[in-house]
């Protein structure tokens, strides 16, 4: 008896699946799942992002969303693929929302990992490609309002006469890609800005910042980088092409622009935006209000005892912008994570003697074994081979993040072998280095604390050389007249200090500018709750209370990376859009908390 190909396996278990849902016996569903198993839902059926790991888990997801969900028309797409004893499958359906896709992986003819996500909304798709708009009316017309007479009067009329439906807070990389979004799905979106020119918050930091991940991970939606674009993106290069993007979107993008308070009406379900608009006072009344100030919150300071003793500048990494004024001064950094590094290599090549304080061991990792080992999907090589950027995107997305540790560790486990050289002169330079608590390295870093990693693009070398001396294994015990007093009573001289300390949770900007009660029922954004340092428990199995609802309603955090801002935009985007519309989006799942 001939055995079955992968394609006939994933047929027959999205068929019984398709029928067991569809006839609503949930027990059915359940028992073609693996005991060990997981389903990463974004939207489709939860309106939510979430992971129900486990049969009962996902027995109670399906009690709960089945009926209102009404999923139907699954089919494969493409060939399935196996390999090391797993099938993998990609398919379409259709919920009672709109359309769907997601990946299913099988072992032993049951699911081990299930990944759906709802694509677009039914009756309010983008208008792109055939839909697009016709953009003019071919006749004569005595009253016409040309494209550019009617952006005019649209930008005057928002913020006055019509409010947004939306309002996003900060105007960078997360801010810009969501506001396309929303643009695309008619949503009215004002995206506001403190700085004069979109893409000011890459142009203002220091000199030589470079992003450290390469252009195919760092695309915007609907346009992505040109074939001719470096690799790795200079800041004010990165800048502009964020200036281009805001107006080839045609943002209602406000420069000059500060939210100083907001509050929300929950009787009757509208925020109340003050926006200081170069020097006016404008009252915006959104519907949604989308905090997209970066990654993290407001800059973190650490207690400096004798701060007031110490004749030198001291001042925070997000208000250094250009070393040469520390030209042949003595400088240290304190921190050993990617700005502590950054700001330590800008501080050298204009002359400065530079010592980093290592508080903590360090993740490092070469940016060209990341780029051999990790960013195979993100590449020319797989673009070539038909992985779209939007393709790698789901690939990616398809892994719950509880099954993260184990392919991050295996993944550091060759970076360590290959670079085992590297890593001994590093070491003996006097760096502290680790890998994480559990030796998973800088991506699983990234999610659980967002802190106490690097991609060397230069640094370490100079770090090897001694041309950027290190204290690692002391603790600042207190400033002094003349630098630094440590613990084991050794002193640095030193004229000015730069903290390269890291940031607070997203949620502190909401305790700034609405309230500290509020920012409380929140609770802090991202860590996943994996009980590592930094990132207490308990599980969430997803970052916390990113890009879905979250325990006040009608509040929203966005942001990240590039690749993070661009991906996950689109379903914060849905999830607004589906409000604005007023389709029901009934949400599984408790959100995140300040108790975790």
């Amino acid at each position: 008896m001939l055995e079955n190909s992968p394609t006939q396996t994933a047929a027959a278990w999205l068929g019984a699946f398709a029928k067991a849902l569809d006839t609503s016996d949930i027990s059915a569903a359940t028992d073609l799942f693996l005991d060990d198993c997981y389903w990463r839902d974004l939207l489709a059926f939860t309106w939510n992002i979430k992971t129900s790991e486990g049969r009962d888990a996902i027995r109670d997801m399906l009690a709960a969303t089945l009926a209102q969900t009404a999923p139907a028309n699954w089919r494969l797409s493409g060939e399935a693929k196996a390999k090391g004893g797993l099938v993998e499958a990609w398919f379409t359906f259709e919920t009672a929302a709109g359309r769907g896709e997601g990946c299913l992986r099988l072992v032993d003819g049951k699911c081990r990992t299930l990944f759906t996500v709802l694509s677009d909304l039914r009756g309010f798709e983008e208008k792109s490609g055939e839909n697009r708009p016709l953009g003019v009316r071919h006749k004569a017309d005595r009253a016409r309002e040309t494209w550019s007479e009617a952006k005019r009067r649209r930008e005057e009329e928002l913020g006055h006469a019509e409010q947004p439906y939306c309002v996003v807070i900060g105007g960078g990389q997360g801010g810009i890609a969501l506001g396309a979004r929303l643009k695309q799905l008619g949503v009215p979106t004002v995206v506001l800005e403190k700085n004069a020119r979109a893409g000011d918050s890459w142009r203002n930091r220091y000199r030589s910042l470079v992003l450290h991940d390469p252009v195919w991970y760092d695309h915007l939606p609907y346009i992505p980088f040109p074939a001719h674009w470096p690799v790795f993106t200079p800041k004010d290069k990165m800048g502009g092409w964020l200036e281009m993007y805001a107006r080839v979107m045609e943002l209602d993008y406000w420069t000059g622009s500060t939210c100083a308070e907001a509050s929300y009406d929950a009787d009757e379900k509208v925020w109340t935006v003050e926006v200081d608009r170069n020097g006016e006072r404008v009252t915006l009344k959104p519907k949604q209000l989308v905090f997209a100030t970066g990654a993290y919150g407001p800059p973190r300071m650490i207690p400096l005892p004798g701060a007031d003793s110490f004749p030198g500048e001291i001042l925070h990494s997000s208000q250094y912008a250009d070393g040469r004024r520390f030209h042949r001064k003595k400088v240290a950094v304190i921190g050993a994570a990617s700005s502590g590094h950054d700001v330590s290599v800008d501080l050298w090549e204009s002359g400065a003697d530079v010592t980093m304080i290592q508080r903590s061991p360090t993740t490092v990792v070469k940016s060209d074994t990341l780029m051999e080992l990790a960013f195979e999907i993100y590449s020319e090589g797989a673009m070539a081979r038909g992985i779209t950027t939007e393709k790698a995107d789901l690939i990616v997305a398809s892994t719950p993040f509880a099954l993260m540790p184990e392919s991050q560790k295996a993944l550091y486990d060759r970076i360590r072998k290959r670079d085992a050289d590297f890593y001994e002169q590093l070491a003996a330079s006097g760096f502290a280095l680790d890998f994480g608590e559990d030796e998973t390295g800088l991506m699983m870093k990234a999610y659980r604390t967002g802190s106490g990693y690097y991609i060397d693009v230069g640094a370490s070398d100079l770090i090897i050389d001694g041309q950027i001396k290190v204290r690692s294994g002391v603790s600042i015990k207190s400033l002094t007249p003349a630098g630094i007093l440590f613990d084991d009573g050794s002193e640095m001289a030193a004229d000015a200090i730069v903290a390269c300390t890291g940031y607070q949770s997203m949620h502190e900007t909401v305790a700034q500018l609405v309230s500290r009660e509020m920012a409380d029922k929140v609770g802090p954004c991202w860590g996943l709750g994996s009980d590592v340092r930094g990132d207490p428990g308990p599980w969430q199995g997803e970052p916390r209370n990113m890009w879905k609802p979250t325990a006040q309603e009608a509040l929203w955090f966005h942001g990240g990376n590039l690749a993070l801002s661009r991906f996950y935009s689109k379903y914060v985007a849905l999830q607004i859009k589906a409000r604005m519309e007023g389709i029901a989006t009934p949400v599984y799942g408790v959100p995140a908390n300040a108790g975790g």
